[in-house]
């Protein structure tokens, strides 16, 4: 059985027992999160739309962290300008622990 759950603007695919990197959420670790479900496969088959609007993820969060950092280099060819720049995006880890209807 998996689920199809979207956070923000992103989804994911999550089963029981995976660990997801989500955007950073407003969660403290140890925190129970919940999701919306967008599409579920289960024995019965596959569910999507209203069907699946009455299933939810349920997960905990296990780490907040930021990722590797990336350069951002940015330069006009001939004019002497150039700008550097380092970004590192937060992440949240969560374990998915059940998957349940509402």
């Amino acid at each position: 059985m998996y689920a199809i759950v979207d956070n923000g603007n992103k989804q994911y695919k999550a089963e029981v027992g995976s660990v997801i990197r989500f955007e950073k959420l407003s969660a403290n670790v140890g925190d129970k999160v919940e999701f919306d479900v967008v599409m579920i496969s289960d024995e019965n088959g596959i569910k999507v739309a209203d069907e699946a609007k009455g299933y939810k993820a349920v997960g905990e969060v296990l780490e907040q962290g930021k990722d590797k950092k990336i350069i951002v280099f940015k330069y006009k060819a001939k004019k002497n300008e150039r700008k550097k720049q380092g970004h590192r995006q937060p992440f949240t880890t969560v374990k998915i622990t059940e998957i349940v209807a509402k």
